[in-house]
C-alpha cells in the first residue's frame, strides 16, 4: 500500500486538496508514521466553491492551513468507526459532526461519496463539499 497522499493522487479526484496540502507544508504531517484520516473534498467540490474563492485562499496561506487541518482527523477512522459516533475532533482544533441517515454518512453538511481509502498511515473519505471551520465561515462569504 501507499501513504494517503500517494494513494490521493492515485485517486485522480483530488489534485486541488494534495495542492492545498503542499501550499500549508502539511506534506510532512501526513508522509509520518502516525495514522491520520483525511476527509478529502474532491475536485468538483473545490470547484463548486464561490468564484474565487479558491484563488484567495491560496493566497491566504494561514486561512487555507486551517481549512486543510479541519479536513484531517487523528488516527485511523474508518467507515465502521464513523458508524458509531457523532463528532471528531480534527488536527485545526475544531469538532466535526458526523452523521448516519438511511445509509448516508455526512461530516457537517457534506456527504461522504466515497469510503475507505485505505493507506499505509491512514484513510481517506471522499466528501463533496469543501469543509469550513465555524471561526471561519463569515471571513469567507463572498
Amino acid at each position: 500500500m501507499a501513504n494517503l497522499l500517494d494513494t490521493a493522487a492515485s485517486a485522480g479526484s483530488f489534485k486541488t486538496l494534495i495542492q492545498a496540502i503542499a501550499a500549508t507544508e502539511v506534506t510532512d504531517m501526513l508522509n509520518s508514521s502516525g495514522f491520520f484520516t483525511i476527509l478529502a473534498p474532491t475536485d468538483d467540490a473545490f470547484a463548486s466553491l464561490p468564484a474565487g474563492t479558491l484563488d484567495a485562499l491560496l493566497r491566504d496561506l494561514p486561512t487555507l492551513k486551517r481549512i486543510v487541518m479541519y479536513h484531517i482527523l487523528s488516527g485511523d477512522v474508518r467507515s465502521d468507526d464513523l458508524a458509531e459516533i457523532d463528532e471528531a475532533p480534527t488536527e485545526e482544533g475544531s469538532v466535526v459532526a458526523v452523521e448516519r441517515s438511511q445509509g448516508v454518512i455526512k461530516i457537517n453538511q457534506a456527504q461522504v461519496i466515497q469510503l475507505d481509502l485505505l493507506a499505509d498511515n491512514g484513510v481517506i473519505h471522499a466528501i463533496d463539499q469543501v469543509l469550513i471551520p465555524g471561526i471561519l465561515e463569515d471571513n469567507l462569504k463572498p
